[in-house]
């Protein structure tokens, strides 16, 4: 099981196949996603990465916070994000994973921060049929009716669907096929809408209901900070511009 990565929505566009039929893309931009600590079965009971990305001022973190990427030799993150992984999976402290962790036609699961849409009636919220247009119903066309009976269940049950804040949930979208990936700008295309508004933080990892493809690197594409790339310990390195 390899990391996922942590990424920043730019916006929606599309791309043309050789045979002229366009398909709808969300680019996210990688924007110095770097390992920032371990998780290790030893200390913590489980195997895991943490990954960082954009930049922050030291100035407003906690002393704590800042201590911890001291240690780690990298620059303070804005977001920190958790990956489970196996045990042959772990890419070292400090390492940048780029676009190419992921590979032109694999399978992704994207999570995000749905958009806030504030209180929203019924129909909106849950999509009811709302009430009749005439015939002795005024005023309450949207309404969404009766929430309870009288003397039998006399309450209205709990989880009942009622009109109420909207948006601003936790979205996971599986199995979004990945389109391209520009390694020099950081940015990776994916079919389909993903989850959250403009600049929202999003996080993409391996699908986990499609197989990895076998192009795909293990433990991962990354670039240490001396500046070498590395796809995995099996694998060739190549030559890579520094972190």
């Amino acid at each position: 099981m390899r990391s996922g990565v942590i990424a920043q929505k730019v916006g929606m566009t599309r791309v043309f196949t050789e045979a002229g039929e366009h398909i709808p893309v969300t680019v996210l931009k990688l924007g110095n996603c770097q390992v920032v600590g371990h998780r290790t079965k030893d200390k913590n009971g489980y195997t895991a990465l943490q990954l960082g990305s954009g930049a922050r001022k030291s100035v407003y973190m906690p002393k704590a916070e800042r201590g911890q990427f001291a240690v780690a030799k990298v620059e303070p993150k804005r977001k920190v994000v958790e990956f489970r992984v196996s045990d042959d999976a772990v890419i070292p402290v400090g390492a940048e994973i780029t676009a190419d962790h992921f590979v032109a036609g694999q399978f992704v699961d994207v999570t995000g921060t749905s958009v806030g849409k504030g209180f929203a009636g019924g129909m909106k919220r849950w999509n009811f049929g709302g009430l009749r247009a005439t015939h002795g119903v005024s005023v309450s066309h949207r309404s969404i009716g009766s929430t309870g009976g009288r003397q039998d269940p006399g309450k209205t049950f709990k989880n009942k669907k009622m009109p109420g804040h909207m948006g601003v949930d936790r979205i996971t979208t599986l199995n979004l096929r990945v389109v391209q990936t520009d390694v020099e700008r950081g940015l990776l295309l994916v079919e389909g809408a993903v989850p959250g508004s403009k600049g929202g933080w999003i996080t993409v990892r391996d699908a986990v209901k499609k197989p990895l493809p076998k192009e795909a690197a293990k433990p991962g594409k990354f670039k240490l900070a001396e500046g070498g790339e590395k796809a995995a310990p099996a694998a060739e390195a190549t030559a890579g511009e520094g972190a």
